[in-house]
């Protein structure tokens, strides 16, 4: 990642990067799949955010359970708003 400012947070450039947040279309249909598929998830399920998101993390290393984790990087997933979806289904469709 390069950061939009380097004299401002977050300091995405810097160690330890503290996490990555993605919008997600539906996100108990993602964590169930990506759970069968062998993603290790943080403790705490899926629970509202700070921002009023349903949200869930990726933890950032695997186990012999669940290998695949966020390769050091806590990942965020974050139930994206019907507003987002649907502007992004629009911009797939064309």
């Amino acid at each position: 990642m390069q950061p939009l400012d380097p004299e401002k947070k977050p300091a995405v450039h810097a160690t330890p990067l503290n996490h990555v947040g993605l919008w997600i279309d539906d996100l108990p249909k993602a964590v169930e799949w990506l759970s069968a598929n062998g993603v290790r998830f943080a403790p705490g399920g899926i629970r509202k955010g700070a921002a009023g998101f349903d949200i869930t993390f990726l933890h950032p290393k695997g186990n012999e359970e669940f290998p695949i984790g966020g390769e050091g990087v806590l990942i965020e997933l974050v139930q994206a708003p019907p507003e987002v979806v649907s502007a992004f289904a629009k911009l797939a469709a064309q």
